[in-house]
């Protein structure tokens, strides 16, 4: 199939009346229309005046269209990744909050099917190992202190399927779980923590090379005490996620991030929750009470931001509106940086790269999905 569009970015260039041919699951070529010409008997498909980027990738979300990623329910998880495909994402981690081990055990069992299957792209588990200090919107009643053992037997029932942790590395303990899940081929990250600059290092050192939501949930920056935020910037192995939803953090400070850290370090991810495309109304998160009104999630009891609502396709509009930032590296951010952490084959149009792209508007909207060489289907059509 060769898929024609007024732009389509690459990883290393916005290319004008641009074309990407892709063969079963895979692209096999991108350039100009006008070097790509059609093959005998080959489906030609035309977007004049659109844009064609990769895939969205979402390292980090916990689900969307009403259903969550934690609990034992696959049909829950089918919804929600459908959801998500629909506007644009087609790699999705699926993110646990904090909870008792046996129900994480039990979520990471059925997701490490899923991934398996290749629904997600496995699992992060935000928690248990968090500060208390700065739980945020993870259950105060579920986090526990940082323990192997623990997390010895979540990675063993994912069977080779988690790709992230988030510790909080100041805990007694911490810097072994991090340690144990490098070694497991697992990305350890930074967040929900009051650590110092020093202790931020320390776990970077040990492996740690992901900042889970830079800035929310963690000790500010101060002139004296640099903190975590200024750690994870000054280390150039780290990548920083950012939520880009005008409600975790001002657009002068994404725009700042993705300047200091420069192409490659940053992640625009979601924190989807379950009311992500719903309605303002009384949901649900790790056993705690939201409420969401104007779009904007908050417990019910001391009204911490919960999650978001948005998807990465929202952040890129943002981002792209609200910032300096150009078409390519915001799309970078959205793409081949979270790729190359949690999908690696995904993320990328480029020759045996996964066939994963998005067809946007002159609104920056997305209007047609294509994941592993297929189409997505459309609001009242079925799934192939």
């Amino acid at each position: 199939m060769l898929v024609r569009a007024a732009t389509v970015v690459t990883p290393h260039e916005v290319v004008d009346q641009g074309a990407v041919r892709t063969d079963g699951r895979l692209v096999v070529d991108v350039g100009h229309a006008w070097d790509l010409a059609p093959h005998p008997g080959e489906e030609v498909v035309d977007f004049p005046g659109c844009t064609i980027t990769p895939g969205l990738v979402d390292m980090h979300c916990h689900g969307g269209g009403s259903t969550s990623f934690s609990g034992h329910d696959a049909a829950d998880v089918v919804a929600a990744v459908r959801f998500h495909r629909g506007r644009g994402t087609t790699t999705v981690v699926a993110s646990l909050v904090s909870a008792p081990a046996d129900e994480l055990a039990s979520s990471v069992a059925m997701l490490a099917e899923l991934a398996e299957e290749g629904l997600v792209a496995g699992t992060h588990f935000e928690g248990p190992f968090l500060s208390h200090a700065r739980c945020g919107a993870q259950n105060p009643a579920a986090l526990v202190p940082a323990d192997t053992e623990t997390m010895g037997r979540l990675l063993k029932l994912g069977r080779g399927t988690v790709r992230m942790v988030t510790i909080a590395p100041e805990l007694p303990g911490a810097l072994d779980v991090v340690r144990q899940v490098r070694d497991a081929g697992a990305l350890p990250a930074v967040g929900h923590t009051d650590a110092t600059f020093e202790q931020t290092i320390a776990a970077i050192d040990a492996g740690a090379r992901v900042m889970t939501h830079l800035f929310n949930g963690m000790r500010p920056v101060h002139h004296r005490e640099p903190g975590p935020v200024v750690a994870a910037l000054e280390r150039p192995e780290v990548c920083c996620e950012l939520i880009a939803d005008d409600n975790h953090l001002h657009p002068a400070i994404v725009h700042h991030v993705m300047r200091a850290a420069g192409p490659g370090r940053v992640a625009l991810m979601s924190d989807a929750i379950a009311a992500a495309g719903m309605d303002d109304g009384d949901y649900e998160l790790g056993g705690l009470a939201v409420v969401v009104r104007g779009g904007v999630a908050r417990l019910a009891e001391g009204g911490s931001l919960a999650g978001s609502t948005i998807t990465v396709s929202d952040a890129v509009r943002s981002v792209l509106t609200r910032s300096p930032a150009g078409l390519r590296e915001t799309v970078l951010a959205a793409t081949a940086t979270p790729a190359a952490l949690v999908a690696p084959r995904a993320g990328a149009l480029a020759p045996d790269r996964r066939a994963d792209l998005v067809v946007w508007d002159t609104g920056m909207h997305p209007v047609k999905v294509m994941v592993a060489g297929r189409w997505a289907p459309g609001a009242g059509e079925d799934e192939p």
